[in-house]
């Protein structure tokens, strides 16, 4: 029976010594990316549907070719769905890191907030949760320094939104 529980108890440590298993770098990525996935190809389906029929006749009438349509009217036109859902995407990736370090890892900002925070540590977890908003913000406000340069003719890219 004693043999049954360390066998048991040797698989469940990746490592061997007695800290418990992790997923790994790649699970994390994987639900990282997913998360990140879907507000992306949602809004690019929304972006290219909401291209105006009259753009698209004309591009008809000119004989343009599907790659022709798809490289000057279609992507400049759903580049503002495509940073938006980028934008979303980019603070639901932070989540899902964080939350695959929580759950499965033995290091990174997630593991280390649950260790401050079983530890009591209240200083050490807010440290973590200041630093996980700003890394937030940071690739936030860089989609947004992307949209400037990607679509500055777009009303979304500029700052003087308020009329």
């Amino acid at each position: 029976m004693s043999r049954c529980r360390s066998s048991s108890r040797e698989s469940a440590s990746a490592s061997g010594d007695g800290r418990p298993a992790s997923f790994g770098i790649t699970s994390k990525v994987i639900v990282a990316a997913v998360l990140a996935f879907f507000p992306i190809l949602t809004n690019t389906v929304l972006g290219v549907k909401s291209v105006d029929a009259g753009h698209r006749d004309v591009m008809t009438s000119l004989n343009a070719s599907r790659l022709a349509v798809l490289r000057r009217l279609e992507l400049p036109s759903s580049l503002p769905y495509i940073l938006t859902g980028m934008e979303v995407s980019v603070v639901l990736a932070i989540i899902g890191a964080v939350v695959g370090e929580y759950l499965g890892g033995n290091s990174g900002l997630g593991y280390l907030l649950i260790s401050r925070m079983n530890a009591f540590e209240t200083d050490g977890l807010f440290a973590v949760m200041i630093h996980m908003t700003i890394l937030g913000f940071v690739f936030y406000f860089g989609v947004g320094v992307l949209r400037r340069l990607l679509i500055p003719w777009h009303q979304s890219a500029r700052l003087d939104r308020v009329h």
